[in-house]
């Protein structure tokens, strides 16, 4: 899809769908020294010669473009902020890519006018947690729709409180296919398979993570991970977080607390649909006996994974950070733990890494801990350096018990955007973590921002966009 036309399309799609706009302008240039050219994929070097006379001048270029090999690695860290490959157009998964920091392409309409609403009732089913049976309606906590190119038309898919999956057509909001139903509430994101296979991936509470093709009449299952096909467990069956794609591998965390690899074995079958013969590659506990002892069994992993250079990240409501080496994961080499760091408390919000490989956490204020207290709830972290010395800047944001960040954050140039669950949305230096601004919304405000154009988009726990 050209950027210039089609991807504009792609923009407005990380909150709510039926809510008034509020545009807030945040360009900034980055500091000297800070965001220089050199961090580019590819440089070009120009050189330019002139001989003058009195009645001729010549003047020769000659321009010398050296393009660096293909980066040795699963995810070059140099790709933040852009899209999740070059095969599929469109916002694929939550937050956009691997390091989950790409929101979309403008430009940002200056007066956005609602084109339709879907459906015409309330998306709501009952689902239990615990013995408690509660009606939940809307799109979940991620909910963000996925947008993408299908031959001449724009796809938009999303999953809801209704327990279904929806395909709707971008222009029209009508449904290009018949709802896909499941046993249970959809909270998290969808994601699209970005190798361009009509695959998509979402998981309900019904126990079930599934692989659903969009070649057919019909939204189809081919196959779903349960939650319980590890053991042990604990916490629940749920799938708030966002699977991502790589190489033919699936990489998804579960609220069963555990983080799963599944090798896909994506192809077509005689009749030119597409197959999958999916295989559990590899799994682990999120937890460990420290952090057992540390704050008790609730541990589930209810964000998604992140993956820089061949490291994948995830974080649980533990408070634990972690990080596994999947260098030679394709060869047949189980991944292998290289990064654990312990915020103190609860972290649904995703992960999100910028250029240099560096990680923003944002951490609940719940436990009310002295390590909660040590190291903040907003935190940046490098995760080559032990432990000890990982925390590179922590900002405190705990008023009171219940409180911190919930939102995932939002990298833009040299800011960081991050909601709070007061209502105070904080910019943040991302190299100092000094605060720059701060604007005070109607809270919880558990909302990811989205930042298109210089423009900062927020939804608000009010209804306002």
């Amino acid at each position: 899809m050209p950027r210039s036309s089609r991807a504009t399309r792609l923009a407005l799609i990380g909150l709510a769908l039926t809510v008034t706009l509020i545009g807030v302008l945040i360009a900034s240039p980055p500091p000297a020294g800070e965001n220089d050219d050199t961090a580019g994929i590819s440089t070009t070097t120009t050189t330019t010669s002139g001989i003058t006379t009195s009645s001729t001048t010549t003047t020769s270029t000659t321009t010398t473009t050296t393009t660096e090999p293909p980066y040795d690695g699963w995810v070059d860290p140099r790709s933040s902020g852009t899209p999740y490959g070059e095969t599929v157009e469109g916002l694929l998964t939550f937050r956009g890519n691997p390091t989950r920091s790409y929101y979309g392409e403008g430009p940002v309409p200056t007066a956005p006018e609602i084109r339709w609403r879907f459906p015409n009732q309330a998306m709501c089913s009952n689902s239990s947690v615990g013995d408690q049976v509660i009606n939940w309606c809307g799109t979940g906590w991620t909910g963000q729709p996925a947008i993408w190119e299908r031959g001449e038309e724009i796809w938009v898919a999303f999953g809801a409180y209704s327990r279904n999956v929806h395909v709707l057509d971008y222009d029209t909001g009508e449904r290009l296919l018949p709802d896909f139903r499941t046993g249970d509430i959809i909270k998290g994101s969808v994601t699209i398979d970005p190798d361009g296979f009509p695959l998509l991936y979402t998981g309900s509470r019904d126990n079930d993570y599934r692989v659903i093709a969009f070649d057919r009449d019909e939204l189809t299952e081919l196959w779903a991970l349960n939650a319980f096909d590890v053991s042990p467990t604990r916490w629940n069956n749920d799938w708030d977080g966002a699977g991502l794609i790589l190489d033919d591998f699936l990489f998804i965390g579960g609220e069963n607390s555990h983080f799963h690899i599944v090798k896909l074995n994506r192809g077509y079958g005689p009749d030119g649909l597409v197959t999958v013969e999916p295989e559990l590659v590899f799994n682990t506990p999120g937890w460990d006996d420290e952090l057992l002892r540390n704050v008790g069994g609730n541990v589930s992993i209810e964000s998604s994974v992140a993956i820089s250079g061949s490291v994948v990240y995830f974080a649980n409501s533990g408070g634990l950070i972690q990080g596994w080496d999947i260098t030679d994961l394709a060869d047949g080499s189980e991944p292998t733990q290289v990064f654990r760091y312990w915020a103190g408390d609860d972290i649904d919000a995703t992960l999100v890494i910028d250029d240099e490989g560096m990680i923003y956490a944002g951490v609940e204020y719940e436990r009310g801990n002295a390590r909660s207290r040590e190291v903040g709830q907003i935190i940046k972290l490098d995760p080559t350096k032990d432990p000890g010395e990982a925390l590179l800047w922590g900002v405190e944001q705990r008023p009171r018990l219940d409180s911190g960040v919930w939102a995932t954050p939002g990298l833009h140039d040299d800011l960081l955007i991050v909601p709070t669950d007061s209502g105070d949305v904080l910019g943040l230096d991302r190299f100092s973590g000094e605060e720059r601004w701060r604007v005070e919304l109607s809270g919880p405000t558990w909302a990811s921002p989205v930042i298109v154009d210089d423009i900062w988009i927020q939804g608000d726990c009010g209804g306002r966009l």
